[in-house]
């Protein structure tokens, strides 16, 4: 009886059995008192050990113990199955049309529905059916283009013809921002059990900090990868620096007999397809390198087939994941630190330049570009050729303490108020308070001291942003002559967002130099009112600036 404990119901009954078959006649009463059972059960197992039927495996035979709650209740599976079809998914009488369908939630519902079932039932009956548990599967690409599949094989037949004659041909693409601190990082790394890495509990933006923008050149031929870490805004004229520090690095030395550059790309972003100022600095790139440029786009909502995406980043967020990359540093390093059993090597750099948005490349300006469109989709692939005269598409670099082209006029002593001794004396005051500012701010997000000397006085080809005369200028009419930032912009080319971002840095360094801006008596509400003040004041001004407006 010690082993009674261990055994089930039907083991217990031929055990019992057998030892009433050992004692012999009386057997079967003397084991069911030993047993404390009933002898009917005890006669049960000598009549099943009679029997000679082979072990079940089981303690019940078939069909034996209660029946199932499918079969009894025959309305149960199309219930269930009601509520789990994918098509009741639009209907918006679907009692779980909104919910997660766990075994639980579909148990309560049914149970409501008046067929009591418990979660496991639930499972099982869905296994049966055929279901199991799926996630979303990336495959729904939206609208897809006519041409779409012929620019794959046009892209394909572009980078084939450059890399046999031996030109380079890369993938440049802008990964995911990130955004600076000790903050939670997907994926896991081994640590000591119990020790994991501690990161803040919210992920809200460090200012101090600040966000990294890597912008990645991957090269198809070489399988190397290069990646510039922003610390501004992801522009064109930060996506083509890139581009320009890759050629400078490594382009020029593993192509010394290259002629042109196939960039393939996506359609939007800082280097989409309908972006003025990407084809402008691509200009100054071509002019400076002399290369002959071509850029094809993949087409829109196919950036995923783009070689970068699955060459080179989906690498690089492997290798730092579960690290929390709470340095400019970290990121550089992590990034550089990436390689495959391909043999795939990547170089970082952290571009700390600071980059304009809004800025605007006008119809002139483009048609001077040295930009020829090809025959197949024009717009998805051109090339830019090294030609001199896309200087005058794209104007060089007025100097900080000067106004940008045609707005001289607007640094009269009548207007700012001020002789012009003593303009240029609060230019330079707060040239030099702007310059310690960016250096701080900058040496916060390095990290450290500069490394490298900037070079002077070099034509870059980037289209010139707001010197630091025009956000002075900007600064006066909005608060001397009260001039709304709406009607400032177009003088300055630039969207009102860019301008609201400059006149406010601009107040801060004339409240450092204690410089302050006196309002006048007379309003100005449009442009016209101030093209109407100067002409008043004696202050000339062209045609052109009263027609824009």
């Amino acid at each position: 009886m010690v082993l009674f404990p261990h055994l089930d119901e039907r083991q217990r009954r031929l055990l019992m059995a057998a030892e009433a078959r050992a004692f012999g006649h009386g057997g079967i009463r003397l084991v069911a008192r030993a047993a404390g059972v009933r002898e009917g059960t005890v006669s049960l197992g000598v009549t099943e050990l009679d029997s000679g039927e082979a072990p079940l495996g089981r303690a019940r035979r078939v069909g034996g113990g209660r029946k199932r709650v499918v079969d009894l209740n025959p309305g149960l599976r199309p219930a269930l199955l009601a509520l789990v079809e994918p098509d009741v998914r639009g209907d918006p009488m679907s009692p779980l049309r909104w919910t997660t369908k766990s075994t639980r939630h579909l148990a309560a519902e049914l149970t409501r529905q008046g067929h009591r079932i418990s979660a496991d039932t639930v499972a099982d009956v869905l296994r049966e059916e055929g279901f199991s548990l799926q996630g979303n599967a990336k495959v729904v690409e939206g609208r897809q283009h006519p041409d779409r599949d012929g620019q794959f094989r046009y892209i394909n037949d572009q980078a084939k013809d450059c890399i046999e004659a031996g030109d380079p041909v890369i993938s440049v693409d802008t990964k995911k921002k990130e955004v600076v601190g000790p903050l939670k990082n997907g994926g896991r790394e081994w640590r000591p059990s119990g020790d994991p890495e501690r990161v803040s509990t919210h992920d809200f933006p460090d200012k101090e900090l600040g966000k990294a923008v890597p912008y990645g050149i991957y090269d198809l031929a070489a399988n190397t990868g290069w990646v510039s870490v922003g610390t501004d805004h992801d522009t064109a004229a930060f996506a083509v620096e890139s581009i320009r520090r890759w050629w400078k690095a490594h382009g020029r030395d593993d192509y010394p007999q290259a002629r042109r550059l196939l960039i393939t790309a996506d359609a939007g972003g800082s280097n989409g397809y309908r972006t003025r100022a990407w084809k402008a600095e691509l200009a100054a790139l071509a002019l400076e390198t002399g290369l002959n440029i071509t850029v094809c786009h993949f087409p829109p909502g196919t950036s995923k087939w783009n070689r970068i995406e699955h060459r080179l980043f989906s690498h690089i967020t492997m290798n730092w994941r579960g690290r929390p990359l709470t340095s400019h540093e970290v990121i550089v390093n992590s990034i550089a630190a990436t390689t495959t059993r391909t043999g795939l090597t990547v170089r970082a750099e952290l571009d700390t330049n600071a980059y304009e948005t809004g800025v605007r490349i006008a119809d002139r300006q483009m048609d001077a570009l040295p930009l020829a469109r090809h025959d197949w989709h024009g717009d998805w692939n051109y090339t830019l050729r090294p030609e001199e005269h896309c200087r005058d598409g794209v104007p060089p670099v007025p100097p900080q303490n000067q106004a940008g082209p045609g707005r001289a006029w607007l640094a009269h002593p009548a207007l700012t108020g001020m002789p012009h001794d003593q303009w240029d004396r609060l230019i330079a005051e707060l040239e030099a308070a702007r310059a310690l500012q960016r250096e701080e701010d900058l040496q916060r997000r390095r990290g450290g001291d500069r490394q490298k000397i900037p070079a002077a006085g070099l034509y870059t080809g980037r289209r010139p942003g707001l010197t630091l005369a025009d956000r002075l200028l900007a600064t006066l009419l909005y608060q001397r002559h009260r001039l709304p930032q709406v009607a400032i912009a177009p003088l300055f080319a630039v969207v009102p967002q860019t301008l609201n971002r400059a006149i406010s840095q601009t107040r801060r360094l004339l409240d450092e130099v204690g410089h302050t801006i006196e309002p006048t008596a007379t309003r100005l509400t449009t442009l016209d009112d101030l093209i109407d003040l100067a002409a008043e004041l004696g202050v000339t001004s062209t045609p052109q600036i009263k027609t824009a407006s």
